[in-house]
């Protein structure tokens, strides 16, 4: 769960443990909050201030003694929301110079789980229809949550996806998902995507690795090659869903 607060929230290591441990032990004093976080009384004390600034504890004075609290987990949710406000009043004016700067074309290299999510999430942000060969179920089989995530947003922003598979493979196509078959005999551990200007070349090996080339010329390019086998490959023989 510290994992999670650190990734999902942005807090430090000590605030989340401190968190936990206001959650845990209800209101109580600096000194069984440090034990219980198992961190110093000065880290303590500043994971405690931090967290007050973020909305996320509070305090009463009772005598001299100060009694600290956490807020309620829903909070947390608040607490993100209100970031990403704050990004998205800055986005517009770093797209442009994000643009403004970056290559005409490019290749970058992305690595583990974290970066294929990072590559896949250009394909749903990009809203263009994405051209797929290669797959044989990897993304199912290695990364099951987040392909179920990946497969609703494809569907939430209407992206169509064309899928090139191997003859034999029984897959289902939907309204905004169409197959077709081709004769390959191995399977492949790269699955490559072409949408928009880019090419994605995901390869699944132990972590996985994403190849994103940037380049408009070769994706018209992967484009016409795939559009010309899509023309010539069979409609699966798996009955629609």
């Amino acid at each position: 769960m510290i994992e999670v607060l650190e990734r999902a929230c942005g807090l430090s290591r000590n605030e989340a443990k401190t968190y936990l441990a206001l959650v845990k032990l209800g209101s109580s004093k600096a000194g069984k909050i440090s034990k219980e976080a198992a961190i110093d009384r000065t880290s303590t004390y500043n994971s405690l201030k931090s967290l007050m600034e973020k909305g996320l504890a509070s305090y009463v004075t009772i005598g001299k003694v100060k009694w600290f609290q956490a807020a309620d987990p829903r909070n947390l949710n608040d607490y993100v929301s209100a970031k990403l406000e704050d990004l998205s009043e800055v986005l517009p004016d770093l797209e442009r110079e994000y643009s403004a700067t970056k290559l005409q074309s490019n290749v970058r290299l992305y690595k583990g789980e974290r970066g294929v999510k990072t590559v896949l999430g250009m394909i749903v942000h990009g809203g263009t229809e994405n051209r797929v060969f290669g797959s044989e179920n990897q993304l199912d089989e290695t990364m099951p949550n987040y392909a179920a995530k990946f497969k609703v947003l494809l569907e939430k922003r209407k992206i169509p996806t064309k899928n090139l598979v191997r003859a034999g493979r029984q897959v289902h196509e939907t309204r905004l998902h169409k197959v077709r078959c081709v004769p390959l005999e191995t399977e492949s551990p790269a699955v490559t995507n072409i949408f928009g200007d880019k090419i994605a070349i995901i390869i699944w090996s132990d972590p996985p690795e994403a190849i994103l080339i940037d380049n408009a010329t070769a994706a018209a390019a992967y484009r016409e090659y795939f559009d010309f086998m899509w023309a010539n490959a069979r409609k699966p023989s798996a009955r629609k869903s």
